[in-house]
């Protein structure tokens, strides 16, 4: 009975080691082909600003992309903040962490669409400025990602309101699947954050 016992934890443990080699290489392939969508979209930036020099309409990026690139930096810290409190069991300021993630990517989201009506103000649209097309769909682009990612934390944020006492935390936070979630989920949100840290380095250096 012992040794079936311990075959069975064995194959429980082999099986969800290749669940986890599967959803992360998974997850990898999403990063690459992101970042090849990004590379073509960037590639071509560079090519038409080279090849229209002449009568490329140059425009003031709007300062609130700054700020929104704050918001996005220090979304990640307080994401860290929370996996690093939930490892520590103090499952009271990892939903604060949580929370305040969660709070952030809505407020960069925000922060975003400001910027597009900042410049919808000026007159640059999408149909009349190369440059400005260029920037409302990288940082849309972007955006969506954002999305997706708002999304995935609100599903682990629930579960955290969900287990508040400290037993059913404590089980959720030792439960195997649950910690592959938690940390899939947390290695998208700081790919998408470095993602427009990068792409926002390119923007400042082409407007500078």
């Amino acid at each position: 009975m012992l040794n079936q016992n311990i075959h069975q934890d064995e194959k429980e443990t082999g099986f969800f080691r290749r669940r986890e080699d599967f959803l992360s290489f998974m997850l990898g392939l999403a990063f690459v082909g992101t970042g090849i969508i990004f590379f073509i979209i960037v590639s071509s930036y560079i090519f038409l600003t080279v090849k229209n020099a002449d009568v490329w309409q140059t425009f003031s990026l709007p300062k609130v992309f700054w700020a929104s690139t704050i918001i996005i930096a220090l979304s990640s810290y307080t994401l860290y903040i929370a996996k690093k409190s939930l490892e520590k069991d103090e499952f009271k300021q990892y939903r604060y962490a949580l929370a305040a993630t969660f709070s952030l990517g809505v407020l960069f989201c925000l922060l975003q669409i400001w910027g597009w009506q900042i410049m919808a103000s000026t007159k640059v649209f999408f149909q009349n400025s190369i440059q400005g097309s260029f920037l409302y769909v990288i940082s849309g682009l972007h955006l969506l990602h954002i999305v997706v990612g708002l999304i995935l934390l609100a599903m682990i944020f629930r579960d955290a309101i969900k287990y508040k006492s400290y037993i059913d935390a404590f089980v959720y936070s030792v439960n195997p699947p649950n910690q592959l979630k938690i940390k899939l989920i947390c290695r998208y949100w700081h790919f998408v954050d470095i993602l427009w840290v990068v792409l926002f380095l390119f923007l400042v250096f082409q407007h500078s």
